[in-house]
């Protein structure tokens, strides 16, 4: 399967640039550069996993994926609360990070290794 026709992939992907675009002129390049990471990571990994040859493969990077979207939901909670992110932006980023992760789980249940 193609991961570009993974709707997870295309929400994961557009959820990273928004990361980008919205910590552009963020001074603080230790948070800038830790929150874009894990928000790269999830579709860097999604896409890895899906080129890979066994089921097996495919499950241990979408469930590396999995765990740098919820890196990323610690990352949100922790801009909210010392005011890098509006609140608003927040909230609609965490809700994203909950769909995203549990689209993650579903694809992972359907590859399972046995």
């Amino acid at each position: 399967m193609d991961f570009e026709k993974l709707d997870v992939w295309r929400k994961s992907s557009r959820l990273s640039a928004d990361l980008y675009l919205y910590f552009k002129s963020c001074k603080d390049y230790g948070f800038k550069d830790q929150i874009t990471r894990s928000g790269l990571s999830v579709p860097s990994n999604i896409a890895e996993g899906m080129t890979r040859e066994t089921e097996r493969e495919k499950y241990r990077y979408l469930s590396i994926a999995k765990g740098s979207c919820a890196e990323l939901r610690t990352q949100i909670y922790i801009g909210i609360e010392v005011q890098y992110i509006e609140k608003e932006v927040g909230k609609n980023w965490l809700n994203q990070t909950r769909l995203i992760a549990a689209m993650l789980e579903g694809l992972m249940k359907k590859l399972k290794p046995r």
